[in-house]
């Protein structure tokens, strides 16, 4: 149990440090005092990401993978859609759940998709305020019996945040530069 929280809490500070860093270089900091507005701001920063990454890449490379057992990189996408929506389900709240087709190829589909869970992830956590947020839930069973609302959110985003670095080679590879690194 402790070392699930201070796994928890790195992993929360490094999403935070990193969404921070990036929406403070872009003159974006929210003017937060909840954890709530923290949360929000994070899941709206990340989803941001995605999206960049699924709009620079051609749709004629949607079906790209670096290695053939690999997924592609709109497989990938549609992977953290699909994770998405189901972590999102668990946390108890009364915004539906989006019907988002996890097989769609195209890229039009895939930006859709991804801005479907995006809204969705969004109105959720509007839901909870803090308290809230830090009560225990039934997630699904790789997080354990029971977990916060706040980790299964977060878990949500590092895993998002995983697949965006694996994209980022994918871009890298197609010679393209990810959105992240493309500053002026």
């Amino acid at each position: 149990m402790r070392r699930g929280l201070v796994v928890m809490m790195g992993a929360l500070a490094m999403v935070s440090a990193v969404s921070n860093a990036q929406a403070q270089g872009r003159g974006q900091a929210p003017a937060c005092t909840t954890v709530a507005c923290d949360v929000q701001g994070d899941w709206g920063r990340n989803y941001a990401l995605l999206i960049g990454e699924a709009e620079a890449m051609p749709q004629d490379k949607f079906g790209f993978k670096p290695t053939p057992p690999q997924q592609s990189f709109g497989e990938r996408l549609m992977h953290v859609a699909g994770i998405d929506v189901k972590l999102l389900s668990t946390l108890g709240g009364k915004t539906p759940t989006p019907n988002v087709n996890v097989q769609a190829t195209s890229k039009a589909d895939i930006v859709a998709a991804l801005r479907q869970v995006s809204d969705y992830g969004s109105a959720v956590l509007k839901e909870f305020n803090d308290q809230q947020l830090s009560e225990r839930v039934t997630s699904l069973p790789f997080m354990g019996p029971t977990a916060s609302r706040l980790r299964i959110v977060y878990f949500s985003m590092t895993h998002s945040q995983d697949i965006y670095g694996q994209l980022a080679v994918y871009l890298r590879l197609s010679g393209i530069t990810p959105p992240a690194s493309n500053r002026p």
